[in-house]
């Protein structure tokens, strides 16, 4: 159903198609075919960042950046769903074309921008939701805020949503806003994440409910960078990190079609990559729960993410490409490792 379904949405430019694609996915989630769509969520129940998730297989934040279907995604067995990145204010994001499918590689290519209706509209939306799974809600900065006052969007995006997400991820790692990668390294990576443990652990002690902080890395670094975020992340007391975001290497899918547009390259050529920087991850925290995100396509790629450090894995490009059957085909491949 997923392969006719994909052909004609593969005709319409790649942002107007993901946007027809949610809008059918409301539907379906409407006339409870969501279940059927995903082959019913595994239940797989695992306990990671102190938190209890049905099963190892989430959405990664991008697909939904409003939670403006989180019903309906959730409904497609997903064991959670990441929302954002949202920003303080409403921006519009980049110029389109934006988003840029390559299929011979199994990628996308975007640069949309942290595009959102704001945090305030977000926060509304998830209020508003049924889905029963963990919900992640994933920060950023506005793209007028200047780097060096970076922390101050993220703190207001953390007190704002904090008393409406399991966990909490921070994006310092997108490539479509400028600078915004410089905040992975250094005293710039520590007093951002030093406020946000201090705030968070005082909005933890406010509600009687500790919220896990997440912080979302690049592919784009060797071993010395990672084990030098790696130090930052512990030092700090971040509950996880989440490896990785996309790439803005170009060496996989040279020579295609759009290969040279500007932005994160996601999907299939990113696979390789993440996982080296999981396993140095692992390597450097053997205690910290890492997220790995990045080319599964598969449930065998879940599973080498799984070999490589991961605790826990979420789509993104591959749901693109192989539908919601990915969700049921990764999620049991994880079960039946863990059941061996």
């Amino acid at each position: 159903m997923y392969s006719l379904a994909r052909s004609i949405l593969f005709r319409l430019d790649a942002e107007t198609a993901h946007g027809v694609a949610l809008k059918g996915l409301d539907l379906a989630g409407r006339l409870g075919l969501g279940p059927r769509l995903g082959g019913g969520r595994v239940e797989d129940p695992v306990d990671v960042m102190g938190l209890d998730f049905p099963n190892r297989v989430g959405l990664a934040a991008g697909l939904d950046k409003n939670a403006d279907h989180l019903d309906a995604l959730g409904a497609l067995g997903f064991g959670f769903v990441e929302v954002g990145t949202v920003t303080p204010k409403p921006q519009s994001g980049n110029p389109r074309p934006r988003m840029f499918r390559l299929p011979e590689a199994g990628a996308i290519i975007n640069r949309m921008g942290f595009n959102n209706a704001g945090v305030d509209y977000l926060v509304e939306k998830v209020k508003a939701s049924r889905y029963d799974g963990v919900i992640g809600i994933n920060i950023g900065k506005n793209l007028t805020t200047p780097v060096e006052q970076a922390v101050d969007d993220y703190l207001a995006c953390l007190r704002k949503v904090h008393a409406h997400a399991h966990y909490i991820t921070v994006n310092i790692s997108s490539p479509n806003t400028p600078g915004l990668r410089n905040l992975q390294f250094g005293e710039q990576l520590n007093g951002l994440l030093s406020a946000l443990r201090e705030e968070g652990s005082r909005l933890d002690r406010d509600v009687g409910r500790r919220v896990p902080l997440a912080v979302k890395i690049a592919p784009d670094m060797d071993a010395e960078e990672v084990g030098l975020v790696a130090r930052c992340l512990a030092a700090n007391g971040i509950d996880a990190v989440i490896a990785t975001n996309t790439t803005v290497s170009r060496d996989a899918v040279a020579g295609l079609a759009n290969a040279e547009e500007a932005g994160g390259l996601s999907g299939r050529p990113v696979f390789e990559a993440s996982n080296a920087v999981i396993r140095e991850l692992r390597l450097q925290l053997p205690e910290m729960p890492i997220i790995g995100v990045g080319g599964i396509d598969s449930g065998e790629s879940a599973l080498a993410k799984r070999d490589a450090g991961a605790d826990l894995v979420q789509l993104y490009s591959g749901f693109i490409y192989r539908g919601p059957a990915l969700v049921g085909e990764c999620a049991r491949a994880l079960k039946a490792q863990v059941a061996k």
